[in-house]
């Protein structure tokens, strides 16, 4: 069996769903097992971001420096800032119309708010829906100008780059990259040779490392269902079925985009759009799945690879589409949860605070990304505190949600700035 022919089997998306179910299944019924396989997955995700960083700067410098050569920087600019800030709107209104239609936090039912109780700590057999978090409060976070340039600007890039902060290192990529794009070729040669041999050398890995995610995601599986039990999934019922509709609807959108911008039947734009989706389910993070992401949309699909390689790591960075959306739809869920009815101009803040949330969780995984739901609550006066375990609970079913938004959503993105590729 050829390695192109096993890299296709063990992205099947039936085996990948076969994987994640057993893997929930062994963590419910031997969680014992199940927690012992944690370290396999941790391991597995590590091996990925050793490779981020390295593949990122490489990719953006190289694709600056060509960019500048061919010309046509500023246009490309102005496109990109139109895109992302278009794209942004569209998910934020989508979530808002969803969570708006279904209205999952209202008229809970007694077992529901009973299990709620449980979860943040309050007595299961009370039937008060006041909801307290025992110990100390996470402190609500506030969103001002000077943290928003402190996460961008590197005082230091060699300690953003042993730190792994991917921001900074983007920011630096970028100016770095402009500045060796007006440096003469006959000097700058040497350095997009070395840049593009750690480019491919990079992708190479990331092919290996693609080989037992099968295995890797049965024990991500099965360990995450060891540690959290079903219960906080059943409590938060509602919440995970209107995000997950949200979900299957940006997805469902970013494929038709990537089909008619790619002039590709819509078989062959589904089977490119598979490595980068299984990695997205296996690893929950974005950054990891730029090479197939590229890999899909310039090898496979046509579009010009300079860009490509531009535009998806400054995507995956800074157009963060799922946080965006969840956001919205954990917002809008508290507003019910409480009974707090909300007017447009309400809606409309709570759509901008999320974008903005949304670029603020650059470089942000897990908890931090979670609690930054408590700028969006600031703003309309919701305790967000007391319901901040609860999405913590479901966090891990959330965040594969959000990075599949993210990783399909920002392909669209990069299909719509890049020009159409012709058909073959």
């Amino acid at each position: 069996m050829t390695l192109k022919r096993l890299y296709a089997i063990v992205l099947n998306p039936w085996l990948v769903l076969g994987s994640l179910v057993l893997g929930g299944l062994a963590g419910f019924y031997l969680p014992a097992f199940a927690r012992s396989l944690s370290l396999i997955g941790e391991v597995y995700v590590d091996f990925l971001k050793m490779t981020t960083l390295p593949f990122m700067i490489s990719a953006v410098i190289f694709s600056l420096q060509r960019l500048f050569r061919d010309g046509g920087a500023s246009r490309l600019f102005l496109r990109v800032l139109a895109v992302f800030a278009g794209t942004a709107l569209l998910v934020a209104l989508v979530g808002a119309a969803v969570l708006l239609i279904l209205n999952p936090g209202a008229d809970l039912s007694n077992a529901t708010l009973q299990a709620f109780g449980l979860i943040v700590g309050s007595d299961s057999a009370s039937s008060v829906t006041v909801m307290n978090l025992y110990g100390a409060d996470v402190p609500a976070k506030t969103l001002t100008l000077a943290d928003l340039l402190g996460s961008l600007v590197p005082t230091n890039i060699f300690a953003a780059l042993a730190s792994g902060d991917a921001l900074k290192s983007l920011v630096f990529a970028l100016l770095f990259g402009v500045a060796v794009g007006y440096v003469p070729e006959r000097i700058s040669v040497g350095l997009s040779q070395v840049l593009e041999t750690v480019y491919c050398a990079c992708q190479k890995l990331m092919h290996w490392l693609s080989l037992p995610l099968p295995l890797i995601l049965f024990c991500m599986s099965a360990s995450q269902m060891a540690k959290s039990g079903i219960e906080p999934l059943q409590a938060m019922t509602q919440f995970v079925l209107a995000f997950f509709a949200v979900a299957v609807l940006l997805l469902a959108l970013a494929v038709v985009v990537i089909w008619k911008r790619s002039n590709q039947p819509l078989a062959v734009t589904l089977e490119a759009l598979r490595a980068p989706f299984a990695l997205a389910l296996a690893t929950r993070n974005s950054a990891a799945c730029m090479p197939s992401m590229i890999e899909s949309l310039a090898d496979k699909l046509g579009f010009a690879r300079a860009r490509v390689e531009l535009l998806v790591p400054l995507a995956v960075s800074l157009l963060r589409v799922g946080p965006m959306v969840y956001y919205v739809c954990a917002t809008l869920f508290i507003a019910q949860l409480y009974g707090r009815p909300l007017g447009v101009a309400e809606v409309a803040t709570v759509l901008l605070v999320s974008v903005l949330a949304g670029f603020a969780s650059a470089g942000m995984t897990g908890l931090v990304t979670v609690s930054l739901i408590g700028i969006t609550c600031a703003y309309l006066g919701l305790p967000f505190e007391a319901a901040f375990i609860l999405f913590l609970a479901i966090d891990p079913l959330c965040d594969m949600l959000r990075t599949l938004i993210l990783v399909i959503g920002n392909s669209a993105a990069v299909s719509v700035i890049c020009p159409r590729p012709l058909r073959v």
